[in-house]
């Protein structure tokens, strides 16, 4: 079966290549392409049953038509989110979804917690100064996780695994989610409202997928729910932030923190180096110039044990489509 591989990366291939190996009869041929899935890409897929993307690849109805017509069949995404694929579009034209609902819950929640603690801590800004033999401690005076409310937005894989590392810091958790998780329920006291979670805690994490309900949760209205100084980390989709409305809260100190590893225009930017490029992108640019903001390109997920699961899971749903037997890890039917 050829298989076209968009957006990816040297980091992924051989991950990619070694789980292909232990396929019966080694039946995968892939077919790796640097660019991005979208209007003017989709051609490079024609003639191969399946295609595989990732966060940003664009597989809205027009792309999904043409790459039917192309003789797609199937379409996988490496990653847990799948909110780039018009699924209606997809049950339309018959094309079988797959997606990687848990690679590695863990890369996640300790990225989150990395965050954390070099921003409450200051730990970047000391290692700058030291490489500059800046030895002065003036304003890198930080806080104590112990002291601090943390409020977890959304308890699924991720946001429980989250709980569970921070319940080794002694701080109080608060979580919330529609649907509260047991396990959760032993280290966190559960909210009845997202509200209630944003007016109490010191430190909000996000761990929600990106949906219409979602979308733009963080908001002017919600942070100004917020505490003064509220510190605001976001590991999960770039469009759960209103940006500008950040920005502003920012400039008026009603944000202390924010730490940011995905961005909401993020698809003209991450995943490349843009180091000889002009960033057109203002708001991004701004948010840079704060002291008290970090921005990660999208990094969280990247460990080895992440690799490998979503090279393992990717290829089962492809094993399982060639076989002709029903996806374990078929993407739900929308609603």
């Amino acid at each position: 079966m050829k298989v076209a591989v968009f957006n990816t990366k040297r980091y992924e291939r051989h991950v990619l290549e070694h789980a292909a190996k232990s396929v019966r009869g080694g039946s995968i041929e892939f077919t790796f392409l640097d660019v991005r899935l979208d209007g003017q890409t989709v051609a490079l897929a024609r003639g191969h049953e399946a295609a595989l993307i990732f966060v940003n690849d664009v597989a809205d109805r027009s792309v999904l038509e043409k790459l039917k017509e192309g003789g797609t069949r199937f379409l996988a995404t490496r990653s847990a989110g799948f909110n780039q694929i018009d699924r209606i579009a997809a049950q339309d034209l018959g094309i079988q979804l797959a997606y990687v609902p848990a690679y590695s819950p863990n890369a996640v929640a300790e990225f989150t917690i990395g965050l954390i603690l070099t921003l409450g801590r200051h730990i970047h800004e000391g290692h700058n100064r030291v490489r500059r033999a800046d030895f002065n401690l003036e304003g890198l005076c930080g806080f104590e996780l112990r002291d601090m409310t943390v409020g977890v937005c959304g308890t699924g894989r991720i946001g429980s695994a989250v709980v569970r590392l921070l319940s080794g810091f002694g701080c109080k958790i608060l979580a919330y989610d529609e649907e509260p998780n047991e396990e959760v329920m032993l280290r966190a006291s559960y909210v009845d409202t997202r509200e209630e979670l944003f007016r109490f805690s010191d430190i909000i994490t996000l761990h929600v997928p990106l949906m219409p309900s979602t979308f733009h949760l963080i908001n002017a209205e919600s942070i100004d729910l917020m505490k003064e100084g509220v510190f605001l980390i976001n590991t999960s989709r770039g469009a759960l932030l209103d940006t500008p409305s950040v920005v502003e809260a920012l400039k008026s100190r009603k944000i202390g923190f924010l730490a940011i590893d995905v961005y909401e225009e993020e698809a003209s930017l991450f995943f490349e180096d843009r180091s000889s490029d002009i960033i057109n992108d203002d708001t991004f640019a701004r948010l840079l110039t704060f002291p008290n903001v970090i921005v990660t390109g999208h990094q969280a997920f990247l460990t080895n044990h992440a690799l490998r699961n979503i090279a393992e899971t990717t290829l089962l749903s492809l094993t399982e489509f060639a076989e002709g037997v029903p996806c374990s890890h078929a993407v739900p039917h929308h609603d």
